[in-house]
């Protein structure tokens, strides 16, 4: 009698035609096979005599695709302790995209059942065959539930894809939401149906169109072709990477780490400039330029071997993640206020297991901010632990108070302390209000700008310069301006 175990065989992508001799061999040899689902193409042509059984009844009785394969696990496992064991088959190739082979194997581990694993042609072979594409060097081989269950895509948009599991238009939905995250929706690509067998068919489509196709089954796949290099991290370090090779840019060699620190407040500051004029077109322009500066700063530090891109982007994520317990964990925070003071008292324990917990909670924020914003990020930070007004009313108070100290101020440096001392009661009061001071500021400047460029052309009509216009007449313009630009708002 034949003994306990497991024999996996890969049936193959489509018709009993793609099964290999060793696996046709064992089939006429072991009398039963439980298959994944009995809709494999090449379940119709199998040995005769071959008892053939399916897991399909879980499928039908569970719609979580998840506990499905956990359940045909668990039945694998079972079935294989039995005296003759089981065969079981799978679609393609037991190593290629098929979780359940997987799992039985890790499950296997380290006891005594046999197992035995019989490859198969996976699905990849007749797809690219179809689509008459090589997969070498770089196609990206992805799951679309997986896919689906993102917000971006997990690979660079500029290699090619090949998406598996496409079984029907919700999953399609899900994904093509997730393509579009990296991908324009008109993007050309194209659904395989039925890779290898006698009703293949190759869609050409457009990304939005995937979920309204009527051809969805389970021999579906998606194939995305790339986008134009340059388009990806990857491509974008490359680029970094070979301006600084000794063959490279001279400028960009010459580079460190401190001559490149005005460049880099620099493009902060277009950027900030950009999103004042809410112009996208532009903030697109200068969030490159500030990712240049990233990129270098990265670069350096990869070739004086103190830290890599990859360091930064999973140093900032796993900070991501412990920082927002309430997103990526159970911890209950759904206010601001909640988030604000568990953020604290994160950053704290992240101190104290640093070595760091004599640190004052003021030591975090830099030096060379904006004075403004330097002032708002203090007063935010002792609003952690307490010291705040409970009202707004002492808030203005406060102000008056500071205006009359800088009134009765009678030396440069009284006075310098006591403006210092009004204009940190007003971002009190800004903060109050929840606003931005920074912000509020620069828009100020901005309105400024306008309004006195709008009185230097009405100067220049009148065939004067500005400084021969009296206070009056600059004024009466200046309203002007003021009610021209309040209309224009409207």
């Amino acid at each position: 009698m034949i003994g306990r175990g497991i024999t996996i065989v890969g049936m193959g992508p489509a018709g009993a035609e793609y099964l290999t001799r060793e696996a046709w061999a064992h089939l006429e040899e072991c009398g039963e096979i439980w298959l994944r689902t009995k809709y494999l193409p090449a379940a119709a042509g199998l040995p005769e005599g071959l008892r053939v059984q399916s897991f399909d009844d879980l499928y039908d009785a569970n719609e979580d695709i998840g506990e499905v394969l956990k359940g045909i696990v668990q039945k694998v496992l079972e079935l294989g302790e039995r005296p003759g064991g089981v065969t079981y088959g799978v679609p393609g190739s037991p190593f290629v995209a098929e979780e359940t082979v997987s799992e039985v194997i890790r499950a296997v581990k380290g006891t005594d059942l046999p197992i035995r694993v019989i490859d198969g042609v996976s699905f990849i072979e007749p797809v690219c065959s179809a689509l008459g594409v090589d997969p070498h060097p770089q196609m990206v081989l992805a799951d679309a539930l997986h896919l689906a269950g993102l917000e971006v895509p997990s690979f660079p948009p500029t290699l090619p894809a090949l998406i598996s599991q496409l079984d029907n238009s919700f999953e399609a939905s899900e994904l093509k939401l997730t393509l579009m995250a990296n991908y324009p929706e008109d993007h050309p690509v194209m659904l395989v149906h039925n890779a290898g067998t006698s009703e293949e068919f190759v869609e050409k489509i457009a990304l939005y169109e995937i979920d309204q196709s009527i051809h969805l089954g389970l021999l579906s796949c998606l194939y995305v072709p790339p986008l134009a290099q340059g388009a990806s991290l990857e491509d974008f370090q490359q680029i970094i990477a070979r301006l600084r090779r000794e063959d490279g840019c001279p400028w960009d060699r010459e580079q460190t780490h401190l001559s490149l620190r005005p460049y880099l407040i620099e493009e902060a500051y277009e950027v900030l400039d950009a999103l004042d004029q809410e112009d996208s077109v532009h903030l697109q322009e200068e969030l490159g330029d500030l990712l240049l500066q990233i990129g270098l700063h990265a670069q350096i530090a990869t070739e004086d071997e103190d830290f890599r891109m990859s360091d930064v982007l999973q140093g900032i994520s796993a900070k991501i993640v412990r920082r927002h317990p309430h997103v990526f964990s159970d911890v209950d925070a759904n206010t601001v206020e909640k988030v604000l003071n568990n953020w604290e008292k994160i950053k704290a324990d992240e101190r104290k297991n640093s070595g760091e917990s004599k640190k004052s909670m003021l030591d975090g924020i830099p030096l060379n901010l904006p004075a403004l914003t330097q002032a708002n990020q203090i007063q935010r930070r002792a609003k952690q632990v307490g010291f705040d007004w409970k009202t707004i009313e002492p808030v203005i108070a406060k102000i008056h108070e500071e205006l009359g100290e800088l009134q009765d101020a009678n030396n440069d440096e009284d006075k310098l302390a006591e403006a210092g001392d009004l204009l940190f009661a007003v971002v009190n009061l800004v903060r109050w209000l929840n606003v931005d001071p920074e912000t509020a500021l620069r828009a100020t400047n901005q309105r400024f700008r306008k309004r006195f460029a709008y009185i230097e052309a009405a100067a220049a009509e009148q065939g004067k310069p500005v400084y021969e216009l009296s206070f009056e007449a600059l004024d009466a313009l200046w309203e002007e301006a003021k009610h021209q630009m309040r209309h224009e708002a409207e």
